[in-house]
């Protein structure tokens, strides 16, 4: 394996595993979960879903030859509560990632030097790519711990346990 590939299933990968941390997620969750906002400033699960999405979806359509911020988007609106039901939630979900999945799948060696435009900011591929996942990690994080608040003490844990981990 080159360090090309290594480099592309590697950044896969851990864009996988953020998205099964959220899905996780959405799995403890009940219908009005997704719309709990700790204070009014704050976003629901939802209104992140909707941002991610947006964001996948205007990141990584025509992602080699066009600005990544695409003119059709409408970022506030991804922060306005829309009054989408769970499954057009997870519908928009889908979409986004399926956008970046589709996106690294077409990616050869040669492109991961080649520029990209976000916001008319130059970048590598491989920073577009690096940004990407921690703007995402960001997200998730968002999600899980304003499940965990909402849920309380019936929350699942999604990682080791209290008391599991080996001792040092």
């Amino acid at each position: 394996m080159n360090l090309a590939d290594a480099f592309l299933d590697s950044i896969r990968a851990r864009f996988q595993m953020y998205r099964d941390l959220a899905e996780k997620t959405f799995e403890q969750l009940n219908n009005e979960d997704f719309y709990y906002r700790p204070d009014p400033g704050s976003n629901s699960i939802a209104i992140l879903i909707q941002h991610m999405a947006g964001n996948l979806r205007s990141r990584f359509t025509d992602f080699l030859n066009s600005d990544g911020e695409k003119p059709w988007r409408n970022r506030d609106q991804e922060f306005e509560d829309q009054h989408l039901d769970r499954n057009e939630l997870m519908q928009q979900w889908q979409q986004g990632w399926k956008c970046l999945f589709d996106a690294l799948d077409n990616l050869k060696e040669q492109d991961l030097v080649k520029h990209v435009t976000i916001r008319d900011e130059p970048l590598t591929v491989i920073d577009a790519l690096h940004r990407q996942l921690a703007h995402h990690a960001y997200h998730v994080g968002q999600i899980v711990y304003l499940a965990k608040v909402l849920k309380k003490n019936r929350w699942k844990t999604l990682s080791v346990p209290r008391k599991n981990s080996p001792s040092a």
